[in-house]
């Protein structure tokens, strides 16, 4: 008996589980801070597609073009979502993208549950770039075809204060809440 729980104790350390490496995040918004844990191992060209441009500052100032009340909250436009930037465009804020190629897809098992980060995309599976989006609540709808990358670990009350899009244009927003900065800790 005690070999057979020295053997699972073994086996629990070579075998270690699917999130084993995970990154931290902060997000800042305007309402307070977001706590963000990034899954290199199921995700690990998106989780370094997201660091380098968070580091890099480029997500700061980038607006919530498009936010779904009871689905999710869209960011990531660095292309023309930048409230700062010159090439900022509302109209344009989710058609753009980062200097960055766009990257294949890493499909997984991860849900679409309530704060989870997954990369938007157009309709080719491997179009995504650099914007993304947080579930409010579950959707399940979406597993298995957009990248999971992340979840909110801490702050989901933040993310629930982000300004609603117009229902009936595609949670468009007007004058839209923005990322103030997204860092690693």
């Amino acid at each position: 008996m005690n070999k057979l729980i020295l053997y699972f104790i073994i086996i629990l350390f070579i075998f270690k589980p699917t999130h084993a490496k995970e990154i931290k995040m902060i997000l800042k918004l305007k309402d307070g801070d977001v706590k963000i844990e990034l899954y290199p191992n199921v995700a690990p060209k998106h989780v370094e597609r997201i660091r380098i441009l968070a580091d890099n500052g480029e997500y700061d100032n980038v607006v919530f073009h498009r936010v779904i009340d009871g689905f999710m909250a869209q960011t990531g436009d660095v292309q023309f979502g930048n409230s700062s930037n010159s090439n900022f465009d509302l109209n344009k804020a989710g058609m753009g993208g980062s200097k960055l190629p766009d990257l294949p897809a890493e499909f997984n098992d991860l849900p679409h549950q309530r704060g989870t980060l997954s990369m938007a995309r157009s309709q080719d599976p491997n179009s995504a770039n650099s914007q993304f989006f947080i579930c409010f609540k579950e959707a399940s709808y979406l597993d298995r075809q957009y990248t999971v990358f992340g979840k909110v670990i801490e702050g989901m009350e933040f993310i629930d204060q982000i300004k609603r899009g117009d229902a009936s244009n595609n949670g468009s927003v007007k004058d839209p809440d923005k990322i103030i900065s997204f860092k690693s800790l």
